[in-house]
């Protein structure tokens, strides 16, 4: 089973994370989302997946450093979230079918 991370090396959570998934035999396909955002597309399948609406994935203080306005609506705010990446929570892991954020690391254990 194909498995990512959006990942920021940066973060904690994120490193806590893949080491999680990493000491259960699981290597991701690592995914910098800094350096490489999902599209609206790929955010919109997460968020399906995830059962979230994309104000449940922002990053309250990046995104009011990045400008984002906290009044938009939802294909603006994906857009504003591809645009400003570093808005978005992380990590985010990802199977075939199925999404986790991984705050706590535990939650993707749900997942892989």
């Amino acid at each position: 089973m194909p498995v990512t991370i959006y990942h920021n090396p940066k973060c904690s959570k994120p490193r806590q994370t893949l080491a999680l998934m990493q000491e259960k035999g699981v290597e991701p396909e690592i995914v910098e989302y800094l350096q490489t955002p999902p599209s609206a597309a790929e955010l919109k399948e997460i968020l399906g997946m995830l059962g979230l609406g994309p104000r449940d994935i922002l990053r309250a203080k990046e995104a009011k450093e990045e400008g984002i306005d906290a009044d938009l609506d939802g294909d603006q705010l994906i857009a504003a979230i591809v645009a400003h990446p570093r808005a978005l929570e992380r990590p985010i892991v990802v199977t075939d079918s199925r999404a986790a954020v991984g705050r706590p690391p535990e939650n993707v254990l749900e997942i892989i």
